[in-house]
């Protein structure tokens, strides 16, 4: 029979498992290429409570939401009657959780319980505005006296924040005539002059404050000396609205004019995950870019707590597992994790300690038994010979059988402690083996005691 060629033995053999390999890495490599290993926010579902359809906040809501969907997230924007409402609704949901977070106004009040906590201070605020017709003529706090001021609808942002000023020392005796009405309504009244002033919390790009200044011709108060005020209330700093901003031709305002600035707030009741708060920050990052900018450079004067997740990502920004591995991180923060390995590291070696050391104890046990056999035996005389002995002369001494007994005994329970140690939780996986070695060397010794000891008395009995 003639001999298959080298080559037609490879290829019957060879080539097809070849060819199964190269088809496996192919199709692996396929695989790989269309995977998107980019994080995404698919993991982020939240209800973020805005304000009234029509409003800046509700606008701010779209954009945030849109924003978490292009990274696959999403972010219900939830319509509100403004700030005080948020607050309320967010507390109520403390323990049903049916909202997470809310856009709210600085300066509100908010409940001792649930506490809230401070997500983010976006750098993106409102400013305090009083319009009317003659308020250009207004430039110090003295002119306020007896003026009748519209501060929005009763329990509203804006409302808290000018009652607060005007109840404060030095603006509580001006004698000021708040009241309440709608922004609309107070707008036209202020545009008839049944209102001297319109006081609005708004964006200052808001179209609502454009129209009242370039269409209905509601002029802005300036305040040189705001940051006085701005200093007696935390929430407040002073800002400047540019002149000729809202109309560079007919130059409206005439002057640039100094506003107090109250910023906005993103509130949680911490119901929000760890990963969901960061990926709420990473959308809120798209939106505002120098949001850690500001709220790590600014100081924090809400009079709330920021959010755990919050205080991390400020300052080490979001960690691997944050992005990759989200669910992870909800379970235990990354810092937590790492920790949680050290601890675990330290605890085998200290099981390691621990089990050489029971192993050393054994195995010296062991050596000194065989110390002892040596005494009997001779130091030279091995467990073989010993199981060939035949008792006589001086192996026949009075004693020996005693002193036997006592070995055999200690060795026994030497293979028995040698035996519980091996099934020791200290012992690591595969340890086991080397007790199993020393029980044989102890049960080889026990067998030669135990054959010359039979020996011995039949001897003895002679």
């Amino acid at each position: 029979m003639r001999a298959m060629p080298a080559a037609t033995s490879f290829a019957r053999t060879k080539a097809p498992r070849l060819a199964a390999v190269l088809l496996a890495i192919v199709a692996l490599a396929i695989v790989v290429a269309r995977l998107d290993l980019s994080p995404s926010l698919g993991h982020v579902h939240l209800r973020l409570l805005s304000g009234p359809a029509e409003g800046n906040y509700h606008a701010m809501g779209d954009a945030i939401a849109a924003a978490a969907a292009r990274r696959g997230g999403r972010i219900d924007n939830v319509a509100s009657a403004g700030s005080m409402e948020n607050i309320d609704r967010l507390a109520h949901a403390a323990h049903t959780c049916e909202v997470e977070v809310a856009l709210v106004q600085a300066g509100l009040p908010y409940p001792a319980s649930p506490e809230l906590t401070v997500v983010a201070r976006l750098p993106k605020a409102e400013s305090l505005f009083f319009l009317g017709k003659r308020a250009d003529a207004i430039t110090e706090f003295a002119q306020l006296a007896r003026l009748r001021i519209g501060v929005g609808p009763e329990g509203s942002g804006t409302a808290r924040v000018v009652e607060q000023i005007f109840a404060s020392r030095d603006f509580k005796g001006l004698g000021v005539i708040l009241s309440h009405h709608p922004e609309a309504e107070q707008l036209d009244l202020a545009e008839k002059g049944e209102l001297d002033l319109a006081a609005l919390v708004i964006d200052e790009d808001a179209a609502l404050l454009q129209a009242a200044v370039r269409d209905r011709g509601l002029a802005m108060v300036g305040f040189p000396h705001a940051d006085v005020v701005a200093r007696q209330f935390r929430f407040l700093r002073k800002a400047r609205i540019g002149a000729g901003e809202y109309d560079a031709v007919r130059m409206l305002p005439p002057v640039d004019k100094e506003v107090l600035r109250v910023d906005t707030l993103v509130i949680g009741n911490g119901c929000a995950r760890r990963s969901q708060v960061m990926g709420l920050l990473g959308a809120l990052s798209d939106v505002f870019p120098d949001l850690k900018h500001h709220d790590r450079d600014t100081p924090n004067t809400t009079g709330l707590a920021p959010e755990p997740a919050a205080r991390a990502w400020l300052e080490t920004g979001p960690e691997v597992l944050d992005e990759y591995l989200p669910r992870v991180s909800d379970v235990m923060p990354p810092a937590n994790w790492l920790h949680l390995l050290m601890a675990v590291s330290l605890l085998f070696n200290v099981m390691g300690v621990a089990n050489r050391f029971m192993l050393w104890r054994i195995d010296a046990a062991r050596v000194r038994a065989e110390h002892r056999i040596g005494a009997c035996f001779g130091a030279a005389t091995t467990l073989g010979e010993i199981a060939r002995l035949s008792p006589s002369g001086d192996l026949l001494r009075e004693g020996l059988g005693a002193e036997i007994d006592r070995v055999i005994t200690e060795l026994e329970g030497l293979a028995q402690r040698s035996h519980r140690a091996s099934l020791s939780v200290l012992v690591p996986m595969g340890g086991e083996m080397v007790y199993r070695y020393q029980e044989r060397l102890i049960h080889d010794a026990l067998a030669a005691l135990r054959v010359f000891r039979e020996r011995w008395q039949e001897a003895r009995d002679r």
